[in-house]
């Protein structure tokens, strides 16, 4: 079995802290406008919130260590639409995030070069990072790393420019935009500052979606290291903003509001430097997108949600389809809006908080029915639920101040979530094109006769697939809860259930009858069962998987006590259905 090099620290944070540090770029301009010199107050309000979520997603992902973050947790805890819906959000989240990122590098790279193209350089660049990521995770990390540490170096270096500014020249622009009145009152200007704000935290979703490429014990300091930097960067940078402009000069430089302040604190050279690291930040948080996107749509295909073909390897580990797909969908996007950021900023401003609201009640939900699964660290109730009452503070917000986004995200999403909840029921639909077939062409037999051949065998081959349950020898009502699960979400007539016992282990009398019972009660299933010698853990799994020809992805296993002695992640991605 070939294995690829797994990410470190740092390159793990470089990937996802591109695309949430590169985010001063845009929300602190934004935050000034609706906050006014409260500003920095709103992005504080922002790092509480993200601190909570630290906790979050520490707790979830610890527990279970899989790729596809908020649709990981509640495929383990709720069933595959609810998780299906999750993916969708994300998805389109990662999409507008990726046009948006490199749209906005290219009018960066316009105030550098002013005869440069913007929809056209936009599309290269969205090219560009297709072939790096397609070169390898590994490789495409390097890349991440260094545009990450220049990043880091040039805001330190705006911040400390303002700070010398300031020191040099009194706090004379800062006092008057203190004593300016806020946007509305205090309150309300607080209110909008802070739900434009969280749109600066976007990326931290981002780690949880290829965890399973991350070194051991790297995910929870991505966390720490995304949380330090945007804590201290974005409130900083806001207080640095009102210090040296006026606010009214904020609102003339939205658009490029850090490159213009270096220019007011040291000159040209800082300029063109802060242009020249918007160009590549904003490069990297469409890594970023590439990235989160491939661990998502590669974790949903395994799940049999989409295409089996999408899977196919190159030799360093990437999933060029997948990554292909994703491509043409960014492409599609850049093409219809023209580079508009308005729409996208609606896609991804809605979708992004509604996967953060995901996120938080998968926590609950793990809380409730995983309750005996071992995590590093738990998030309190108390926790869980500011978090979420925050986002959706956020969500009103932005709905309340740009209505349309709405309307635009919805342009998106339904067919987004059709298409997926077509793929989900496509075993029914096939059921459906059998009858179309036979009512509508019995006059022409052949054409009647192939088509239902070819129909009956695409049916076939979804039915096939075996499924694998592993029990320690469950009572009859936990039993039943596996079958309704596999009947409700996976597609398939065949199921082995299979006890793994020690050297002179046995089952009950009252376990096998039971299996009869359940037998009879789902006779539209095959049932198997088999009894395995040995101790329960990823060498026997992986024996079975090979022997079987079963994915490890298709066994299903119960939650484990804390006294299991293997972690979930170890087990190569079997699913918790109880």
């Amino acid at each position: 079995m070939q294995t690829h090099k797994k990410l470190n620290e740092l390159a793990a944070t470089a990937i996802c802290g591109n695309d949430i540090t590169s985010s001063c770029l845009y929300v602190s301009s934004l935050t000034i406008i609706y906050a006014g010199q409260y500003a920095w107050l709103a992005l504080l309000m922002v790092a509480i919130v993200l601190f909570l979520f630290r906790k979050i997603y520490g707790e979830v992902v610890g527990a279970l260590p899989l790729n596809g973050g908020a649709y990981n947790v509640l495929l383990n805890t709720t069933s595959k639409s609810n998780a299906s819906i999750a993916a969708c959000l994300t998805i389109l989240s990662y999409m507008a995030t990726a046009v948006i990122s490199a749209s906005e590098a290219m009018h960066y790279l316009h105030g550098i070069l002013p005869s440069l193209p913007v929809l056209l350089a936009t599309g290269g660049l969205i090219t560009i990072f297709l072939f790096l990521v397609m070169s390898g995770i590994s490789e495409s990390s390097i890349v991440a790393v260094i545009i990450f540490v220049l990043h880091i170096v040039a805001m330190v270096t705006l911040i400390g420019s303002a700070a010398w500014y300031v020191c040099a020249n009194g706090l004379d622009i800062a006092t008057a935009n203190f004593k300016m009145p806020a946007h509305g009152s205090f309150a309300t200007a607080l209110f909008l500052g802070f739900s434009t704000a969280m749109l600066g935290i976007s990326g931290f979703e981002s780690s949880a979606n290829f965890v399973e490429e991350q070194q051991a014990g790297v995910f929870r300091k991505t966390l720490r290291n995304m949380w330090v930097a945007v804590s201290v960067i974005n409130p900083l940078m806001a207080l640095a903003a009102v210090s040296v402009l006026l606010l009214t000069e904020v609102a003339v430089n939205q658009e490029a509001l850090l490159s213009h302040m270096g220019g007011i604190t040291a000159g040209p050279w800082l300029r063109t430097f802060i242009s020249v690291d918007a160009v590549l930040v904003l490069s990297g948080a469409l890594l970023t997108s590439y990235v989160g996107v491939n661990g998502l749509i590669k974790r949903m295909t395994l799940d049999r949600i989409l295409p089996q073909f999408l899977l196919k390897e190159n030799s360093r580990g990437s999933s060029p389809r997948i990554l292909i797909l994703f491509y043409l969908l960014c492409l599609s996007v850049l093409v219809i809006t023209r580079g508009q950021l308005g729409p996208l900023a609606g896609v991804y401003t809605i979708s992004f908080l509604l996967v953060m609201i995901y996120f938080g009640f998968g926590n609950f939900l793990l809380k409730i029915k995983r309750a005996r699964l071992p995590r590093p660290e738990r998030a309190s109730g108390l926790t869980v639920a500011l978090a979420i009452l925050a986002v959706m503070v956020a969500l009103y917000g932005n709905v309340t101040m740009h209505a349309e986004y709405l309307i635009v995200f919805l342009q998106y999403f339904l067919p987004a979530i059709i298409i997926i909840s077509l793929l989900l029921n496509r075993n029914e639909l096939l059921q459906y094109l059998l009858v179309v077939v036979d009512s509508f062409f019995t006059s022409v037999k052949r054409i009647a006769a192939l088509s239902k051949l070819h129909l009956t065998r695409a049916l076939k081959r979804l039915t096939e697939q075996e499924f694998v349950y592993f029990t320690k020898g469950d009572d009859i009502s936990v039993l039943n809860k596996v079958m309704i699960y596999v009947q409700e979400n996976e597609i398939t007539k065949k199921l082995k259930i299979v006890t793994v016992l020690v050297d002179g282990g046995h089952v009950s009398e009252d376990f096998l009858r039971d299996l009869d019972v359940l037998d009879r009660a789902y006779p539209e299933i095959k049932i198997e069962y088999l009894q395995i010698h040995g101790t329960f853990g990823p060498e026997i799994i992986e024996r079975l998987s090979q022997e079987w020809n079963i994915p490890i992805n298709f066994m299903f296993i119960s939650s484990p006590s804390d006294r299991f002695s293997h972690r979930v992640s170890d087990l190569g991605g079997v699913r918790l259905i109880i």
